[in-house]
Parts: C-alpha cells; sequence; structure tokens
C-alpha cells in the first residue's frame, strides 16, 4: 500500500481566471496540442509557421479573443488573450506569434483607423486571413522611437513612404504592416506618424527571414519601403501623434512578454523537477542533491510571488488601470527572472540541456529576447526611474 502523501500541486490555485476564462483554456489547450505541438519542431527548421495554421487559429477562436464580435473577434476581454499567451508558452510554442496579431497589432486598429477601414481589415484579421505586424525598429535604431528615418510624405490623396525596417516579427507572413514614419523632419517624437501598408503595393518588399539564436520558427524580417504610395485613409488617427499613440498601447505589449516570461518559467520548472527525479548520478537523484533541491525551492518560492504581482497587474488591466511604470516593472523583473532561472534549469540538466531536443535548452534561448525587444531592460529602469 502506497502510504507517500499525494504531492501537492506545484502552484496555487489562481483566482484572476472565471469559469467561462477555465472553458476557453481547455479549448486552447486542445488545439494548441492538436495543431501545434506535433509541428512545432518543423517549422523552427523551417523559420516560419504555414498561413494555414493561422486560418485554423481563426476558425477556432483563438485570434482577436478581445474584439468585438461586430468585427469578427471574439467578443471577450484581456483575460482571454492572457490565456491564449500562456497556453503558447505551457508548451514553449515559440513560432506563432498570435499575440503580436491579436493584442498588439489589432488595437491600434481598433483604436485609430477609420471605421472604413476597421470593417475592411478586422474581420480578416480575426478570421486569420490577413497577418499583423507593427514596423518599429531601424538598423542603428534600437529602442530610441525619437531616432525614426523612415519618411513619410503626403502627396494628394496618398502617403509616399521611404525607408528600412529591421527585426520586425511577423514579417514574412504578414499581409497589414503598421509602419512607425516621420512625417516632420523637425517635430522630434511630435513628428512621428503610424501608416498601415499592405501585402502586395507596390514599392514594399521584404528582405530574408533573419536568422536568429532562439525563436526560431517565427518569423523575423527586415522590410523595405521604396516610393511606397498608399492611400491617406491608412494613416492611424492623427498625423504627428504616432509617438502618443505608441506610448498608450506599450503597456499592454510590455504585459504581454511578462504573462510569456510568467507561464515558461512555471512549465520549465516542472520539466527540470521530472528531470531531476528521473536523472541518476552518483548513485543518486540529481535531486537528491541538495544544492539543486534548494536552488529549485528557491525558484518556486520566486515564481510564485511573481505570479501574484503578475496576476494583479493583469487584473488591474483588466480594469484600465495598469500604469507605464507598472508594466515596465513587471515585464523588467519577469524576464530577468526568466533568463536567470531558466538558465539554472538548463544546468540541472548537465549535457543535456544543451542539447535542442530537451524544452529547456530551447526555452532558454527563446528567453534571452525578452530583456531586449518590447524596450529592453535598460529602457525599463529607465521609464521606472522618472516616477521615483
Amino acid at each position: 500500500m502506497d502510504t507517500q502523501p499525494a504531492r501537492p500541486p506545484a502552484f496555487a490555485p489562481r483566482r484572476l481566471f472565471g469559469s467561462e476564462h477555465e472553458l476557453f483554456r481547455d479549448q486552447v489547450r486542445r488545439f494548441v496540442e492538436r495543431e501545434i505541438v506535433p509541428h512545432h519542431r518543423d517549422w523552427e527548421r523551417a523559420g516560419i509557421v504555414p498561413r494555414g495554421l493561422w486560418r485554423k487559429a481563426g476558425a477556432a477562436g483563438l485570434l482577436c479573443t478581445a474584439l468585438d464580435p461586430e468585427y469578427g473577434g471574439g467578443g471577450g476581454d484581456f483575460g482571454h488573450a492572457a490565456i491564449v499567451i500562456e497556453e503558447l508558452a505551457r508548451v514553449n510554442a515559440s513560432g506563432p506569434a498570435f499575440q503580436l496579431h491579436s493584442d498588439i497589432v489589432v488595437p491600434y486598429i481598433l483604436a485609430y483607423a477609420t471605421e472604413e477601414k476597421r470593417r475592411e481589415w478586422l474581420p480578416k484579421m480575426a478570421a486569420g486571413e490577413m497577418i499583423g505586424a507593427i514596423a518599429m525598429t531601424e538598423p542603428g535604431m534600437g529602442s530610441d522611437l525619437k531616432a525614426v528615418r523612415t519618411r513619410a510624405v503626403r502627396d494628394g490623396d496618398r502617403w509616399v513612404i521611404n525607408g528600412q525596417k529591421t527585426f520586425i516579427s511577423n514579417g514574412q507572413n504578414a499581409g497589414l504592416v503598421i509602419v512607425v514614419c516621420r512625417t516632420d523632419p523637425e517635430g522630434g517624437r511630435r513628428g512621428i506618424s503610424l501608416i498601415c501598408v499592405e501585402e502586395g503595393t507596390p514599392g514594399f518588399s521584404r528582405g530574408r527571414n533573419l536568422e536568429k539564436i532562439g525563436l526560431h520558427a517565427q518569423d523575423t524580417s527586415e522590410l523595405f519601403f521604396e516610393d511606397v504610395r498608399v492611400p491617406a485613409a491608412h494613416l492611424l488617427g492623427e498625423e504627428n501623434a504616432g509617438f502618443r499613440m505608441l506610448m498608450h498601447q506599450l503597456p499592454q505589449e510590455r504585459l504581454i512578454i511578462a504573462i510569456r516570461a510568467g507561464m515558461s518559467m512555471e512549465a520549465m520548472l516542472e520539466e527540470t523537477l521530472a528531470y531531476t527525479r528521473g536523472r541518476q548520478v552518483f548513485g543518486q537523484t540529481v535531486f537528491d542533491f541538495q544544492t539543486h533541491r534548494f536552488k529549485l525551492a528557491d525558484a518556486r518560492a520566486q515564481i510564485q510571488m511573481f505570479r501574484v504581482y503578475l496576476d494583479d497587474c493583469i487584473a488591474r488591466h483588466l480594469r484600465g488601470e495598469l500604469s507605464a511604470e507598472e508594466a515596465a516593472a513587471v515585464k523588467l523583473l519577469g524576464t530577468e527572472m526568466q533568463n536567470r532561472l531558466l538558465d539554472d534549469f538548463l544546468q540541472m540538466h548537465g549535457g543535456y540541456g544543451y542539447m535542442t531536443d530537451f524544452p529547456v535548452a530551447r526555452a532558454w534561448a527563446d528567453a534571452r529576447v525578452g530583456r531586449i525587444y518590447g524596450g529592453s531592460s535598460e529602457v525599463m529602469r529607465e521609464i521606472i526611474a522618472r516616477s521615483l
């Protein structure tokens, strides 16, 4: 007879999500296990996810979950979006950048596009027929949006765009790109506008699919704009108001990165616990060594603490109360902790941790960009410091 007590769950139950959210989680998890997990390694080798997956995700209700059904969306809230992010992170599915499309690009269209363009673009985006990207970064620019050089000049009822972008996620697959442009050469941050460019527009071309140390299944591209002419209606919001719009939307992007980091840590802790309990070294399991057991105990405590803070940030965002400083803080803490703990978890796997057949190796490589994209850790510290 087994007299060992049942092992408690790794983490305490969460109170953030209601029963409707958890039913949706079951739906998302089934889709991920069926449509993504068996193919993800092939997509990593190919460097891109097929567009057909996006259409399947749209049909299954995984895209644009918080978008009003009037535009083809799921009619949920950011909690539903968080669940999609978590379920992809749980299996380290870095390739389908659904969150960039649904929860970063689509909110710009919803908030700032004309009603005509909303009705033209959003139903296609919700169905996965049109994939979205946002083109901010330029060669040599880094996180400094005030240094944008891509130029847009008004010519009658058209905008004419010239410039180059790099590190653009969804760049190869994108059917609609929001381009951060300079519309006032002397305006600094007050001279930036956001203009949409559709796939197939003359003068718009894609460079190579960039090779990265992680996120191998997520297509990341250079984009080129040579006398690209788009209708004036493709301007989002007001001319020269782009920087303000970016600052308004960036907190959600940073929260999304933190959500992925949180679930990645939880999933890789579980992977590492299973590995260390089964791996024998010098006549005992790796888990039996106190140095490893104590590190795992510390990791569990830190991840649990971060989970409470992260869920509070999500709850405040749902109420419209999350500040830019808090979004910066949760991204900074989450991504820095993720990188530190995943490095420990990889070390506990020994040589196997360096093999990409093991999830911890791929998660470790994928995590590194979290301290860079969406604003580097150094930029997050600057944002927080301004509020002190």
